[in-house]
């Protein structure tokens, strides 16, 4: 695909999508969600793709929205911005069966922190640092925020975050069960990068499924959750790379799995 906002390629079985505008701090415009909505619906359709690598180009990961945009005379109204530009993009990372790993490099700030939040595992630069801003300029936090963060923090936690606008450094945010890992800020890329390509070479449609049930988790009762992991336990011991992995047990060797 040609795009202007962000780079899209498919490396070692990973659909990498990195956030291209620097010179802002990557905050979106409507061509930039529009690109990432169009690359993880390749990411999902493309069978060769077998994991989702997220992360932003040069000093920040996200800045969020770009509000010289959202006020301009043209603008779209903000309903419209979030529910065509924003909550597409977490719907599709949530319902996308493959995982999703997100670097987060710098400033992860509104919209641009509930991105990073929404992926299955996040990965932050030492350098980096989370700001619900929205409450710096009368707004309330979209792209999933108020799902999300209680869940990953705590209610407390989120609360403040949200009502303060506090700056949250990486070392809070892993302490608050926001992120999975810190990392040097030079070695971020190659090391979680890595993770994506290694994710890449495992049972993937069993990951796909693993994912579907922690969705599903946030709002089930345990009778149903449990019901939930029966049938998809019989979808995945159906699988190729089931078989594989028990085949690959028992004579010994390193399993080949094909996502299948």
């Amino acid at each position: 695909m040609e795009t202007q906002f962000i780079k899209f390629e498919v490396i070692d079985g990973v659909g990498k999508i990195t956030l291209n505008r620097p010179d802002v701090l990557n905050s979106f415009n409507k061509g930039m969600a529009m690109e990432v909505q169009e690359a993880l619906d390749q990411c999902n359709s493309d069978q060769a793709i077998r994991a989702v690598y997220l992360t932003g180009e040069g000093r920040g990961f996200c800045a969020g929205q770009d509000l010289a945009e959202a006020i301009a005379e043209d603008a779209p109204k903000i309903e419209n911005i979030v529910e065509f530009h924003y909550n597409p993009i977490i719907r599709k990372i949530r319902n996308i069966e493959k995982p999703v790993v997100c670097a987060v490099n710098g400033v992860a700030a509104g919209a641009g922190a509930n991105l990073a939040l929404s992926c299955d595992i996040v990965y932050a630069g030492k350098s980096a640092n989370f700001i619900q801003s929205f409450c710096k300029i009368g707004l309330i936090p979209d792209s999933g925020g108020t799902f999300f963060l209680p869940r990953l923090a705590g209610f407390q936690r989120a609360s403040a975050m949200m009502l303060l606008g506090d700056k949250v450094s990486a070392e809070q945010a892993l302490a608050f069960g926001m992120i999975y890992k810190i990392m040097d800020d030079d070695k971020l890329q190659e090391e979680a990068f890595a993770v994506a390509v290694y994710l890449a070479t495992q049972p993937t449609k069993g990951l796909g499924l693993t994912k579907r049930l922690l969705n599903l988790s946030m709002f089930n009762e345990l009778d149903d959750q449990l019901d939930l992991e029966r049938d998809a336990q019989a979808e995945a011991f159906d699988t190729y790379d089931n078989k594989e992995g028990i085949a690959a047990f028992l004579e010994k060797r390193k399993p080949v799995f094909k996502g299948e």
